[in-house]
């Protein structure tokens, strides 16, 4: 059975979904594994390190869609400019794909809808379920651990002020005002990130659990209180909120975002689409020169202005809504997902390379599409309400 790695295309995107080391592994387990040329560079690997550790390295990319029977990639299927092609359209029917998927975002809709007509497994690591046994394969978390870090960077790299207290002989400056909205994984390594650059810090999370953790690394918990059997879901994860929640969500944030220099915004909801929770309006209230990193892109956003995959200026405030901030940290990154896809794949073919174990709860929780039809709950809910709100008299856009 071939394992193709291919090189990931998406701007930016420097990781790749398995290493040398991981080769060792993957090919110990029955595989023949193929990687693209070129597909490590980023990560700071070459094709012969790969070659040594008993892959077999291809040059075109269509080669290598074509024949491999399991694809691993970091991340969703996407239209290569090069061939003139979509990478869905370059899979085999039948393969399978393992990557992030975030299948629940709409701006992910037609690429999950591709891959179940072209009758492709397809498996998304974002929502491995976080359970004791799958924490080896918990990619999400991996990539929040980067991508809470690295997002303070990025705001501070863009804020056009100092961010910690400066005392000069005409006056002191004030320390940056850092709003950090859930409080998660990303959110715990943005607190940790600008305390270490000197930033003042708020911090909201609907769960009691989260803003322990976060009052616990020295954030000031802001926002207001939801009861936890609204807050808090399966396995104690977030929980969408209702309407009317979510509606005082948004107007206990407003007067907190409006104060704010930096607002790095990681609120998600497993499986589904990320909850809307700063509106234009109170991006128009912001100071000029204020920045916010909405980590949730991938899911949606929190912030209605943002722009998937762009950043841009709003009201003299910066929007980062880039989709790959963890690929800016290739290499730490790389290292982590490539071990977390191995895992993955061992247990996805515990049995053996020629039974699959569908039946796992982990595999259950990760599926996206199978034998040609699109499983995945929080995928089919999302696509609901999209369709709900675009059909004739559905109701607006959150």
């Amino acid at each position: 059975m071939i394992l193709g790695i291919p090189k990931e295309i998406l701007d930016d995107e420097f990781r790749v979904a398995a290493l040398p080391e991981t080769v060792v592994e993957l090919v110990r387990m029955g595989f023949e594994v193929w990687v693209q040329s070129g597909a490590g560079e980023g990560a700071l690997h070459t094709d012969a390190e790969y070659a040594q550790r008993g892959a077999k390295i291809v040059g075109d990319p269509r080669t290598l869609f074509a024949q491999a029977d399991v694809v691993l990639k970091v991340k969703q299927p996407w239209h290569n400019q090069q061939l003139g092609q979509h990478e869905v359209a370059l899979l085999h029917p039948g393969a399978i794909l393992v990557t992030f998927l975030h299948p629940a975002a709409p701006a992910n809709h037609a690429t999950i809808r591709m891959l179940a007509e072209r009758g492709i497994t397809a498996l998304t690591m974002d929502d491995i379920p976080r359970i004791s046994r799958a924490q080896t394969m918990d990619a999400l978390t991996s990539m929040s651990t980067v991508t809470g870090y690295k997002s303070v960077l990025l705001a501070a790299n863009r804020f056009p002020k100092f961010v910690p207290m400066i005392g000069t002989a005409i006056g002191t400056i004030r320390a940056a005002k850092f709003l950090i909205v859930g409080i998660g994984v990303v959110g715990l390594q943005s607190i940790a990130a600008a305390k270490r650059l000197g930033g003042a810090i708020k911090a909201v999370d609907i769960k009691d659990d989260a803003r322990q953790a976060g009052e616990s690394l020295g954030a000031k918990i802001v926002g207001f209180d939801v009861p936890p059997e609204i807050a808090v879901g399966e396995g104690g994860y977030a929980r969408a909120l209702p309407p009317t929640w979510l509606e005082q969500e948004q107007a206990a944030l407003a007067p907190l975002v409006a104060e704010a220099d930096i607002v790095i915004l990681s609120a998600l909801v497993p499986g589904e689409v990320a909850p809307v929770l700063i509106t234009p309006d109170m991006v128009q209230r912001m100071k000029p020169g204020s920045v916010i990193v909405d980590v949730s892109i991938d899911q949606g956003g929190n912030c209605a202005a943002s722009e998937p995959g762009h950043e841009v200026l709003r009201h003299g405030v910066h929007l980062v809504g880039l989709w790959n901030i963890p690929g800016s940290m290739p290499v730490h990154a790389s290292w982590l997902y490539a071990h977390n896809v191995l895992h993955y794949v061992q247990n996805l073919f515990a049995r053996g390379l020629n039974e699959p174990v569908w039946d796992d709860e982990i595999v259950q929780h990760s599926l996206v599409t199978h034998h040609g039809k699109i499983v995945h709950a929080g995928t089919l809910k999302a696509m609901s309400q999209r369709t709900s709100i675009d059909s004739p008299g559905g109701a607006s856009g959150a």
